[in-house]
């Protein structure tokens, strides 16, 4: 009885000895299994400067309110964003006022041009009644000449009365011939002036239908509608212009970016400039797209730095202007983008995330899955990335961890 007992506590610390091994082995493998893993991957590596920045067109034209036009008020205008043609409408102005003034010049000139008219006809009434009275004088002193040739055979008193008609008459003469120069002046003077007083007003109302013309402001070139701030209402107010709002002369009102020559404009740290040149290839990614990649290739970089105060401490960063290959139609100026930077590219390489880098023994070393656990492998960096490593000792398609595993207890 007395070892029966015995076999029977045996068997139970047995059986509860084998129990917790079994909870135990459970336990590590469940928490080998729910550790988040990745797979290497072989292919080509990119050594990438991963910076920000945003879009940007390289070429745009404002549209300005006309300088000679007052009290100017948006009566319509296109949507914000939207794309335009070249020669296509942007904004328009209440054109009434101008309209009305047109009117009344037009007034002006149809006055200016009957008193002209009036004028000319009266001028060629004097002429021809002129040059009827300069014939009329001439003939009466050809006729008093006739006369006074016949004093050989007329008494003396009747050839000097045919003398002093004659000298009437070429008095007459030489007073028709200077009236009609004087009213020839006179004429020609007060048809001068009246032509000047037509051509000011067809100026006037040329300007006008010029400033009519002005009402209508058209895209210069293929591009999108971005509106300007109004600071009419002081710069805490300001808002994007607007139907109803009123315009001073000259004021930039909208600028129309050329969607054809958009780029991207990234800053680059001071100790990455001298990794990159133009020429280099970008990845953009758009942050309103993130699905979609656009390539680049850097075109210009800034000699000098530029100064920000956007954070604190300020920081100071090159800029370096890409321009893209296929641009998305949705992509517009000033969307915020992250560009990656491509430095070197490394053929065939073995990279896995950054995560699954760790440092064992002060080496560099990936945890490898060999079934139900982890075994240390000690790898060689090749290169980095913000994302992934590039390795040397690991080969393609190895399952490797991305948390550190569970030490077991000794």
């Amino acid at each position: 009885m007395r070892l029966r007992g015995i076999l029977k506590v045996l068997v139970s610390l047995l059986v509860l000895t084998g129990s917790g091994l079994a909870i135990r082995q459970f336990r590590k493998t469940k928490q080998v299994s729910e550790l988040p893993v990745a797979v290497s991957h072989r292919g080509e590596f990119l050594v990438l400067i991963r910076c920000r920045g945003q879009l940007q067109a390289h070429h745009s034209q404002q549209l300005a309110a006309p300088l000679d036009v007052t009290d100017l008020q948006i009566v319509w205008q296109a949507p914000a964003g939207s794309g335009v043609l070249k020669g296509q409408a942007v904004i328009r102005f209440d054109p009434s006022r101008t309209e009305q003034d047109l009117k009344d010049r037009k007034a002006t000139l149809d006055q200016a041009q009957a008193t002209l008219d009036q004028a000319v006809a009266q001028s060629k009434i004097t002429e021809d009644q002129d040059k009827l009275d300069l014939s009329t004088a001439r003939y009466n002193v050809e006729r008093a000449r006739l006369e006074a040739s016949k004093q050989a055979i007329m008494s003396q008193i009747q050839g000097e009365e045919s003398r002093i008609d004659l000298s009437l008459a070429e008095e007459r003469l030489r007073v028709q011939e200077a009236a009609m120069v004087t009213h020839k002046r006179a004429y020609e003077s007060r048809i001068s002036a009246l032509q000047r007083a037509r051509e000011n007003a067809q100026r006037l109302v040329d300007l006008a239908i010029t400033h009519i013309a002005l009402m209508e402001l058209k895209s210069p070139l293929d591009g999108v509608v971005n509106y300007l701030p109004n600071y009419s209402q002081g710069s805490m107010n300001a808002q994007p212009f607007k139907v109803g709002d009123h315009v001073a002369a000259g004021q930039i009102l909208a600028e129309i970016p050329e969607m054809s020559t958009l780029e991207m404009e990234s800053k680059v740290e001071e100790v990455d400039r001298g990794r990159i040149a133009p020429g280099t290839s970008v990845l953009v990614h758009v942050d309103a797209f993130p699905e979609k990649v656009v390539r680049a290739r850097i075109a210009s970089i800034t000699p000098l730095t530029e100064q920000s105060f956007n954070e604190w401490p300020p920081t100071r960063s090159f800029r370096a202007y890409a321009v893209l290959e296929n641009p998305d139609p949705r992509m517009r100026p000033g969307m915020n983008a992250g560009s990656d930077l491509i430095e070197k590219r490394i053929p065939d390489a073995v990279s896995i995330p950054t995560k699954a880098l760790f440092t064992i023994g002060g080496k560099p070393a990936v945890y490898v899955r060999d079934g139900v656990r982890y075994v240390p492998t000690v790898v060689q960096v090749a290169a980095r990335n913000p994302d992934e490593v590039a390795v040397q000792g690991l080969p393609g398609g190895t399952v490797v961890a991305l948390a550190e595993p569970p030490k077991e207890p000794r």
